[in-house]
């Protein structure tokens, strides 16, 4: 089913489109919990995941960047790590793994990436600006990394030699395999099923939590942090997820990638801005009377990019092009 959010809710000043604080929300919040909880223990498979920079969950650990002082030609790196610096744009596409971190899932066929492959993992990222380097600590800090620096991008890659765990959406059992392999239904695919099923609700949760925070963040002004959890919150979009209006994409990734352009523009950093638009549209956002008028995006409106964009998304009432073509027919005047 939905999430439990509603997109047509603005109830913050910084007009972002936000979570509501009312009753009903927080006892959809609950059942999820609940039923995450209930799953799990029928299963016998409840386990939580580890503490860590990038799981900020219900215990509200807050998003830090973390900066590692060494520059990258200090040492030299142990034979499982390779160190490449490419000019931007990348071609080479990330996604967010199992643990948080940032993993390779597209390597393009050209001589500067043969570095690379599917599966290597990201340990240490350019900063967003200057000389200095960034501990890879979870996937939203390596994509805001690279998004706002303006020169070449350094990165320490881990060879994972095609172990592609970390992407994996759930581990299957053995019980499970072995049902499956003899055309079986019994204990085994019952278990993985309410496994998998726990996992589904906890993610759920996590995931609402961490756009509060991001939220929060972004009320403080705090729009770099802000951008960190936003798009962890985009990373964490179900793969192969349909509504049952058939829609390809959840609710909380358009606002996600909605408040990663307030952002962005917040910060004049329009095209990265613009960006984050077209993917908000893109994924089935249809307010284009808000991104239009949203003061939060008040720099990058300003921009001509914008305008030709939205008329793309959202052909205007009146074509210029016909309004040219009725000046030069009645010999108007430009």
């Amino acid at each position: 089913g939905r999430l439990p959010f509603d997109s047509s809710l603005a109830a913050h000043p910084c007009n972002l489109y936000a979570l509501d604080s009312r009753p009903e929300i927080h006892r959809a919040r609950q059942m999820a919990a609940s039923l995450a909880s209930a799953s799990a223990s029928l299963a016998s498979v409840a386990r939580r995941p580890a503490a860590s920079p990038s799981a900020r969950g219900r215990g509200r650990a807050r998003a830090v960047v973390v900066r590692a002082q060494a520059s990258p030609a200090a040492e030299a790196p142990p034979s499982d790590l390779y160190e490449v610096t490419l000019p931007k744009p990348l071609d080479v596409k990330f996604a967010r793994g199992n643990d948080g971190g940032a993993y390779c899932v597209v390597v393009p066929p050209e001589a500067k990436y043969d570095a690379f492959e599917i599966g290597d993992k990201i340990m240490k990222v350019s900063a967003s600006f200057g000389n200095e380097v960034w501990d890879a600590s979870s996937y939203g800090q390596v994509i805001y990394a690279m998004k706002n620096r303006n020169g070449d991008i350094y990165l320490q890659m881990k060879r994972m030699n095609g172990d592609l765990s970390a992407l994996e959406v759930n581990e299957k059992s053995s019980a499970f395999k072995s049902e499956r392999g003899g055309g079986n239904y019994g204990s085994g695919t019952k278990e993985q099923q309410m496994n998998n099923y726990s996992k589904k609700k906890e993610l759920e949760v996590q995931r609402l939590d961490m756009f509060d925070e991001g939220i929060a963040l972004y009320n403080k002004d705090d729009f770099d942090n802000a951008l960190i959890v936003f798009e962890e919150v985009a990373a964490l979009e179900p793969k192969n997820f349909m509504s049952d209006n058939f829609e390809t994409s959840t609710e909380i990734f358009k606002v996600a990638q909605y408040n990663i352009a307030c952002c962005f523009s917040k910060q004049d950093q329009t095209a990265n801005s613009l960006m984050a638009l077209k993917r908000c549209m893109a994924s089935g956002w249809t307010d284009y009377r808000k991104i239009r008028t949203d003061a939060s995006l008040s720099n990058v409106q300003k921009t001509p990019a914008f305008k030709e964009m939205m008329d793309k998304f959202d052909e205007p009432l009146i074509n210029q092009n016909a309004i040219n073509f009725m000046k030069n027919m009645f010999g108007a005047k430009k």
